[in-house]
């Protein structure tokens, strides 16, 4: 977020001073970490430069009814969701994540293996 607050934009390469020039952007777990409203002010920015110009694939766990806690204002979020589902495909996966599955496999193993090693009785 702080590379897009900067004055002339992210920066990857020499000369490169926009996000605009790649043909995609991916925008991972939006909203699983709180943002200011400046921070997202950006991101609604970055939205409304990329709309119809470049592809923008994005993953939250929150669903649409939500993202005014992200957007932290009703007319940006309803004018961000707009952007976004224009022309596009959305893919809602409604199965277990992997990462809590993960961590309960892992806990799981970690009890079993005290168990089995445990003190005398």
């Amino acid at each position: 977020m702080q590379e897009l607050l900067a004055p002339n934009g992210p920066a990857t390469e020499p000369g490169d001073q926009t996000a605009g020039r790649y043909d995609g952007l991916i925008i991972d777990d939006l909203g699983y970490l709180q943002q200011s409203r400046d921070d997202m002010e950006v991101v609604f920015t970055l939205l409304a430069e990329r709309y119809e110009r470049g592809s923008v694939l994005m993953t939250s766990n929150l669903p649409f009814s939500k993202w005014e806690a992200i957007f932290k204002d009703a007319m940006m979020t309803a004018a961000a969701i707009d952007r976004l589902v224009h022309h596009s495909v959305i893919i809602e996966l409604n199965i277990p994540s992997y990462r809590v599955e993960h961590a309960k496999q892992k806990q799981q193993a970690e009890n079993q293996a005290d168990g089995e090693g445990g003190a005398p009785v």
